[in-house]
Parts: C-alpha cells; sequence; structure tokens
C-alpha cells in the first residue's frame, strides 16, 4: 500500500516534517509512505494555468497524488490556519479532482496547547470541499509536539505512539475498503 505524505511546511528542519518522518517510521510493513517534496516548486494557483497544460510542478504532484493509494497531510498552524503553500497545492487540485473519494488522513502539530486545532479544521474543511474521504480516527492534533518527540526527531510519547498508528491504522483500513 503506497501513502503519498505532505508536510505543510516549507521549513526544511521543520517540527512538522521531523512528525511527518516519524510517522512515516511508525507504518507497518506492508505500508510505504513518500514524502513529497514539491511544495516549495508550485507556483501560486491560477485558474489561467491551470487545466491541461498546468505548469511540470503541478502535474508532478497530481500524479503522485493518482498513483497513491492514500495521503496523509501534516500541517502546522500559521496565524490560525494552515499555511498558504499547503492551501495553494490543495487548490491545484481542485479541478483535476485528485482527492475525490481519496483515503486521506489529517495530523496537525504546534507547539502549544491546543495542537494546531484550528488549521486541522482549516485542513479537513478544504479536503471535504475537494471530495476526499477522511475515515473515522484518521485526524490527530498534536499539542506540545516537540516535547513529544527527541532530539533525533522519534516520538517518545507513548499517547502519540499509539494515537499515530491508530490515524495509520484507521486510513489502511479505509484504503483496504474495510
Amino acid at each position: 500500500m503506497h501513502i503519498f505524505a505532505i508536510s505543510g511546511s516549507l521549513r526544511a528542519s521543520s517540527t512538522t516534517t521531523t512528525l511527518l518522518r516519524a510517522i512515516v517510521a511508525l507504518a507497518p510493513t506492508n505500508v510505504e509512505i513518500g514524502i513529497y517534496d514539491g511544495l516549495d516548486d508550485l507556483p501560486h494557483f491560477s485558474p489561467d494555468r491551470d487545466g491541461d497544460d498546468a505548469p511540470t510542478s503541478v502535474r508532478t504532484l497530481r500524479e503522485q497524488l493518482r498513483a497513491a493509494d492514500g495521503v496523509l497531510i501534516c500541517t502546522p498552524e500559521y496565524a490560525y490556519g494552515m499555511p498558504g503553500s499547503l492551501k495553494n497545492a490543495l487548490d491545484w487540485t481542485v479541478s483535476s479532482g485528485e482527492f475525490s473519494f481519496k483515503p486521506t488522513a489529517a495530523v496537525s502539530a504546534s507547539p502549544h496547547a491546543a495542537g494546531g486545532e484550528r488549521a486541522l479544521a482549516s485542513l479537513l474543511l478544504t479536503l471535504r470541499a475537494e471530495g476526499a474521504r477522511v475515515a473515522e480516527g484518521a485526524t490527530l492534533s498534536v499539542p506540545f509536539v516537540r516535547k513529544k518527540m527527541d532530539e533525533a526527531g522519534a516520538i517518545v510519547d507513548p499517547e502519540t505512539k499509539q494515537a499515530v498508528r491508530g490515524v495509520l491504522d484507521a486510513l489502511a483500513r479505509d484504503i483496504q475498503g474495510q
């Protein structure tokens, strides 16, 4: 089973991307998760540039989404919402429909007590608008994320590990149609 993962942060050393890598490390052996690295390459969305002649970076994103059995998105919270770069990527898939009925999991993370809940809500609203299939149990908000990971980037908090495994299991069940 192939899952396409997107970090909503552009910073190479971001906590969100580190968390996403830690989630990948917890994936079951029958699940392959590839992390998208082209978020920063996408141009600003414009309907005039959309369609069959979309920019190469957009076509690549769409192809990778279509090829995946499911999608995992991990977002930080900026100004009470998901980052504009992540929203931009999602905007590029509205007309082409890659998220339609696509099994999808959504995770937010924050160094604060709310865990990025507003970003998660924003992300879920956009995913619903695109027709993504977010299974019950396939969402997670991680508060105080830095305290739940060690210096090497591994999740050390047992509850967070269990919750992450629950998200991955929910996504896998949805992909398998269970």
